[in-house]
């Protein structure tokens, strides 16, 4: 039994379920192979170090481990991306470093990096030709060190341009130079909501018109685009538009099971954030599907969506919290701190209904340990 805080002030004790069994056979570090997926990971923080700011410095060696958890599930890591506090707190030189040791430990497993333009400072304006040499410095860097370079969304660009035409300006001097494959990566205001009007166009068809003039450039070179605009009509149709051999990959964190199962026109590959709390049913789902046993694969992933809803909520911003917060009750790590003290911009209420979805959804895998360490979180906010 848990305390976990009511609505009107009060304490209910919840008991925890059960952990989803998963069927032998669809257990494994091999990749699924009718879907590409990659999983998101966060940065695990290191409390004890750090200087002053003091949650400021990484827990290399927890941060890494949690990679090889992901690729023992089958699941690609996708490194250095908003999960991992880019933008929030997360500086490129830790990125690079991140990248680094990430891309080393991968051993052939699937990787891919954001490269980004966060090496500018964001209290300047930049011109169009500074962006584009920031993206290609790190899409360079990415390529050395082995990885597939994702190319994230940029506040920069987003302050600085004012038509489609300069996203093609960009997006065609970065496509000239990198080697390839990319990956391009739409992210929603609701996301970042410095990003608005990205694609130079306030409606979704006009920055979807635009996205597809960019892959028209190089399409040789690009592997595919991560959507992230959490509206499936909107995406699906995109996915019908896509040149052949160019890949959607799902970043709907709120719709994503209909996405990656598909339909007669089509289906999803997957690069989420929702994946990081639930990679051993993620995993196995996606295995079903390699069998097309789509019974197993919704008995399985369907359960995880009101969960992933919930850490999404708006502001959307802020779903690390709840992610951070499954790995630690999930024991990825030794205790609930963030980059820069994100851990508190979630209430109570919200990590308590976190609690009751992830428990519905089978994701705790160690009951016991999971109770103790939700007893400990809940004491810290005087529910007991």
């Amino acid at each position: 039994m848990v305390p976990l805080p009511i609505a009107g002030g009060g304490t209910e004790q919840y008991e925890l379920g059960t952990p989803v069994t998963v069927d032998p056979s669809l257990t494994g570090s091999e990749p699924p192979k009718s879907r590409a997926c990659f999983a998101a990971p966060h940065v695990v923080a290191d409390p004890r170090s750090g200087g002053d700011t003091g949650i400021d410095a990484v827990d290399w060696e927890r941060t890494l481990a949690f990679r090889e958890h992901l690729w023992s599930h089958g699941l690609g890591v996708a490194e250095a991306m908003d999960t991992a506090q880019r933008g929030m707190g997360l500086t490129w030189p830790h990125a690079k470093q991140l990248i680094s040791l990430s891309a080393d430990a991968a051993q052939g497993r699937p990787i891919v990096a954001g490269a980004a333009t966060d090496q500018l400072p964001e209290t300047d304006r930049h011109s169009l030709n500074a962006i584009a040499a920031a993206y290609i410095e790190q899409c360079q860097y990415i390529e050395e060190c082995g990885a597939v370079p994702v190319v994230m969304a940029s506040r920069a660009m987003a302050a600085t341009a004012s038509s489609p035409a300069d996203y093609v300006n960009v997006y065609g001097q970065v496509l000239a130079e990198v080697s390839g494959p990319v990956l391009l990566h739409w992210l929603g205001e609701a996301f970042d909501t410095q990003l608005s009007g990205y694609w130079g166009s306030t409606g979704h068809d006009g920055a979807a018109d635009a996205l597809l003039e960019v892959i028209a450039l190089a399409p040789d070179k690009i592997d595919g685009v991560k959507i992230s605009i959490l509206d499936a009509d909107r995406e699906t149709a995109l996915r019908s538009r896509m040149p052949a051999g160019v890949r959607v990959y799902t970043g709907d964190d709120y719709n994503y099971a209909d996405l990656i199962r598909g339909d007669t026109h089509g289906a999803s590959d997957a690069l989420l954030g929702a994946f990081n709390p639930m990679a051993r049913i993620a995993g196995a789902a996606l295995r079903a599907l390699d069998d097309d046993d789509v019974a197993s694969y919704d008995s399985l992933l369907l359960p995880t969506v009101p969960l992933s809803r919930k850490i999404f909520a708006a502001p959307t911003q802020y779903y690390k919290t709840g992610i951070v917060f499954l790995a630690y009750v999930n024991g990825h790590q030794d205790h609930f701190r963030m980059i820069r003290g994100m851990e508190t911009t979630r209430s109570v209420m919200h990590l308590a209904e976190i609690v009751r979805l992830a428990d519905r959804a089978g994701v705790f895998d160690d009951i016991e340990e999971a109770a103790r360490r939700i007893r400990s979180i809940m004491a810290t906010y005087g529910v007991a």
